[in-house]
């Protein structure tokens, strides 16, 4: 059985990184250009009038939450456009008749899309190399928190995909939790600077927790406690990792 599981397993994962580098074109090159423009409208042009945001040069600031956002974003979309494509082609029931069991088809899926997620957040990075001369202060919990980030997005991609009908079921979360979540995460601002109920109001978006975590990797500043952040990333890990798995045992759009 555990031959099969990893078997299963290789085959699902060679699947989605074969998916994702077969449409490079699609998958890679669009994140670079979207985030280069930001680097200039927002870092360059805007960066100029700000300064300084928490103590460091802006462009330097927005780097983290920026290759954040392109994680978040691209681990998303790719486990919700794949499961849904499989649901829709109606190929997804041989792998769901197979002998896998539900952590094992969940593993492949995500492990895809995290890696899209990983590298996406690479190029992006590279990218920003081309406008700031950042360096990483803590790589350890650099690498951590964009894993973490990258499997809590994938879990929640996931999720959509199951419910998911029809082809615009997938780009409601996306366009209308998603986006506003990120842009209100501190991406672009520290959250000290705003007034105290609207920073304790950022405090309930789970996104704040991943960037702020991440820019501490990156820059060794945060508004958030690194170890409130982790945390709480973790919970959200396993909670959403624990629904996954529930659905996948139910069969929950998937058998009905």
């Amino acid at each position: 059985m555990k031959s099969v599981s990893w078997v299963g397993l290789q085959t699902i994962v060679i699947k989605e990184l074969t998916r994702i580098l077969r449409i490079w074109g699609q998958t890679l090159v669009p994140p670079a250009i979207t985030m280069s423009l930001y680097f200039i409208i927002f870092g360059e042009l805007v960066g100029r009038r700000i300064g300084q945001m928490g103590g460091l040069d802006y462009m330097d600031f927005i780097v983290p939450g920026l290759v954040m956002m392109a994680v978040i974003t691209n681990s998303y979309a790719n486990i919700v456009s794949s499961f849904f494509g499989a649901k829709f082609g109606k190929h997804i029931e041989e792998i769901l008749i197979s002998p896998l069991p539900s952590y094992i088809i969940l593993l492949g899926y995500v492990t895809g899309a995290v890696s899209r997620g990983l590298m996406v957040g690479a190029v992006v990075l590279v990218v920003s190399m081309l406008f700031s001369d950042l360096q990483i202060a803590n790589i350890g919990v650099t690498v951590l928190v964009v894993l973490l980030t990258a499997i809590v997005f994938s879990l929640a991609g996931f999720i959509n995909a199951i419910f998911a009908r029809k082809f615009d079921d997938i780009s409601i979360i996306p366009t209308f939790v998603l986006t506003p979540l990120t842009y209100l995460g501190g991406v672009f601002y520290s959250i000290d600077l705003l007034p105290e109920f609207w920073r304790n109001v950022s405090l309930l978006n789970p996104i704040l927790y991943m960037v702020n975590a991440f820019r501490y990797g990156m820059l060794g500043v945060t508004d958030v406690p690194l170890a409130t952040s982790l945390t709480m990333i973790v919970v959200f890990a396993l909670i959403l990792g624990g629904i996954c798995l529930w659905l996948l045992e139910k069969g929950v759009g998937l058998r009905s």
